[in-house]
């Protein structure tokens, strides 16, 4: 699990027309497949006349990129992977392209194909405004009260963000660290409290 990746920050559109073929490029923030759905059921609806709907996803994944692509009956391998290539060329993740094209009656040919849906695709990607997003992991940290300063010196030397505190009969502190930091967080949790704090992951 990575601390940070790149994706865009809101929805794009570029247009073109080329050897009288109208081609749409329509690029999307998206997290998760059923959003991908959604945006593709839309799509439908508005480019219902279209003869293609030809599109290409990258979503971060917990272990690997989820990634797929559909050429959306123009020749195999002509549309939709070029699209994903612009996309990963990027070094984006989170992203939907779709290139919409009304057939204007001249064949481009399969290397035309793949250059119009590529160039369609890296224009609407460079169209989009680039973010970086963060990624963390939330720990609910428990402990007696009286090691309070020993977790909150810990938690301070640490690149950790502090959500929330509670003292009770014991006390609770939730804290945002980058995945990358976690393990020695825990293990200097540790060491600092004599074993004496617990943590629970939260994905609430």
């Amino acid at each position: 699990m990575i601390d940070s990746y790149r994706s865009i920050g809101e929805e794009v559109q570029a247009k073109v027309v080329r050897k009288k073929s109208r081609f749409i490029a329509l690029c999307y923030p998206v997290s998760s497949i059923e959003q991908v759905e959604t945006l593709l059921e839309q799509a439908r609806h508005t480019y219902h006349d279209a003869s293609h709907r030809c599109y290409a996803y990258r979503l971060l994944g917990d272990d690997a990129p989820i990634e797929y692509s559909s050429d959306a009956g123009e020749p195999a391998g002509s549309a939709g992977l070029p699209i994903l290539q612009q996309i990963q060329k990027a070094g984006l993740y989170d992203v939907l392209v779709i290139v919409v094209r009304y057939f204007g009656g001249t064949k481009l040919g399969i290397g035309g194909l793949i250059h119009a849906y590529g160039d369609m695709a890296a224009e609407a990607i460079t169209a989009a405004r680039i973010v970086i997003k963060k990624q963390e992991i939330r720990l609910s940290l428990s402990f007696p009260p009286e090691i309070s300063s020993a977790v909150m010196s810990l938690i301070h030397r640490h690149p950790a963000r502090v959500e929330d505190v509670r003292y009770e009969q014991s006390a609770h502190v939730l804290v945002a660290l980058p995945p990358s930091a976690i393990e020695r967080f825990k293990r200097e949790l540790m060491e600092a409290t004599g074993a004496r704090a617990s943590w629970e992951e939260r994905h609430d």
